[in-house]
């Protein structure tokens, strides 16, 4: 069910007719869980019983790891289970076809198995709870009074919550559980909620929605076809799109989540305006980010055992983040390639804020600081490449064909154009960030503001683009 159609919009407001009548206080978890369970079974059914199966375990475990006999036990077999579920049903096909046969035995089984939505957060989700429990983490829930059944009942919330179910944000267990009471609809806070979703489905639904009829070309072998400007300006505009898409995401499942009383962690901070691919990764899917550094980068021993092993951990974590993405090696190889820039990055700049420098004057500095953003920016865009073209071959090819195609072919086609009129939004979006505190923006953009959100909401209902899975949902 996609947040961007109308079964999802009735599914909302029925779970929000029922959840805040006077009688069901007591039973708002429930309404939540069965509302979750409606939504996630909605497509496919049958892959219910895993989600089921997952949020058990993880039930399980987590309790036995917060009980204190058997802990490790406990705790160990809930992270190697979440895995095993994540590599069996994620990674098998490309194990498979890496190296089995896929024409028969255990190579045609893998490649047969469905891949269910969402398994890379909800197992992530399954992850940090287990690690938690274990750790003590959960102030105040931990007590040794805490029934399992208790238990049960908010790990299938934490682990079900449709808003954040498919594609994030990642919620850490140890806040999700504080948040979970009785909620009042006078707590809601409706000028957060009216704006969320307003700047979530605009982005979705008019930008990324608009923009893919035009990045569809970068697809092989068409971009063969294009001149360079062309292959360029459907980079730059697949830049855009990825983030108006999962941003917009994030926006609607935080806006959605508040309808119901609870606040999920902030996704996205215009991360294009990035002036270090540290910074970026500090803005972008920042629930992934943390998640990866918590659970995984401090785990290897992060920076607390000399240079080069910080380095060597730096690139580990990058690498699995990137396969996180998905079943191809190509994402392997833009893990890669971000956990390079990122070694690359400390070995010459440290932790300075700009790698570029070409004065100490406050002009020097902007224009440091300018082109420091223009380089992350650039780096971060041609390894979108890897998410469009799976194919590694290909996006080679993509990259070979922008210097030899100057001059064969026209510089840019006119029909592509409309990809600076879907982008001009999202720039405007970082812009007004990034001068927040000047005057102007104070003056004339912030003080009406309620007139760009009349906009935008009027461009939802008469210009969106033909309805579309989000692109995180293939995660």
């Amino acid at each position: 069910m996609l947040f961007n159609s109308w079964p999802f919009v009735g599914l909302v407001l029925l779970a929000l007719g029922i959840y805040y009548l006077p009688f069901m206080k007591r039973w708002q978890v429930y309404v939540l869980l069965a509302f979750s369970f409606l939504f996630y079974a909605f497509d496919n059914p049958w892959l219910l019983l895993l989600l089921l199966a997952s949020a058990l375990i993880n039930a399980l475990a987590s309790y036995g790891a917060m009980k204190g006999r058997r802990a490790r036990l406990y705790s160990t077999l809930g992270v190697i289970t979440n895995l095993s579920l994540l590599a069996l049903f994620k990674y098998g096909g490309l194990m498979a076809n890496t190296f089995l046969s896929v024409e028969e035995g255990m190579g045609h089984f893998l490649c047969t198995l469905p891949l269910p939505l969402g398994i890379s957060f909800y197992t992530f989700s399954g992850i940090s709870l287990v690690v938690d429990a274990y750790k003590g983490k959960l102030d105040g829930y931990t007590d040794r009074q805490t029934s399992l059944w208790e238990h049960v009942k908010r790990t299938f919330l934490y682990i079900c919550f449709f808003p954040k179910l498919l594609a994030g944000p990642i919620a850490k267990s140890r806040d999700f559980f504080d948040d979970i009471r009785i909620k009042s609809w006078k707590e809601v806070d409706i000028t957060f909620v009216f704006k969320a979703l307003v700047t979530g489905y605009f982005l979705k639904m008019v930008i990324a929605d608009n923009m893919k009829d035009f990045t569809f070309w970068m697809a092989y072998p068409y971009f063969e076809l294009r001149g360079t400007g062309s292959l360029v300006l459907m980079l730059f505009g697949y830049a855009m799109q990825i983030f108006a898409d999962f941003a917009g995401y994030s926006l609607i499942a935080i806006g959605v989540a508040a309808l119901f009383g609870y606040r999920l962690p902030t996704n996205f901070n215009f991360p294009y305006i990035s002036s270090s691919f540290r910074e970026f990764w500090k803005r972008w899917h920042i629930t992934l980010s943390q998640f990866l550094m918590e659970y995984l980068y401090i785990s290897l021993g992060g920076n607390r055992k000399g240079k080069i092993r910080t380095y060597v951990n730096l690139l580990l974590t990058m690498m699995l983040g990137g396969l996180w993405h998905g079943a191809a090696w190509s994402y392997l190889v833009w893990g890669t390639f971000h956990g390079l820039c990122l070694v690359v990055e400390r070995v010459i700049c440290g932790r300075r804020e700009n790698c570029i420098s070409i004065g100490n004057s406050l002009v020097a500095k902007r224009i440091s600081h300018a082109l420091s953003v223009a380089f992350v920016f650039l780096g971060v865009m041609f390894g979108w490449l890897l998410f469009v073209l799976p194919d590694f071959s290909q996006a080679i090819r993509y990259v070979q064909c922008i210097f030899s195609n100057f001059g064969k072919v026209a510089f840019i086609d006119p029909k592509l154009m409309p990809i600076v009129i879907y982008s001009f939004p999202v720039i405007l979006y970082h812009l007004i960030y990034q001068f927040h505190g000047t005057e102007f923006v104070k003056r004339y953009v912030l003080r009406f503001d309620y007139l760009l959100y009349g906009l935008m909401l009027f461009l939802i209902l008469t210009n969106s683009g033909s309805a579309n899975a989000f692109v995180y949902f293939q995660f």
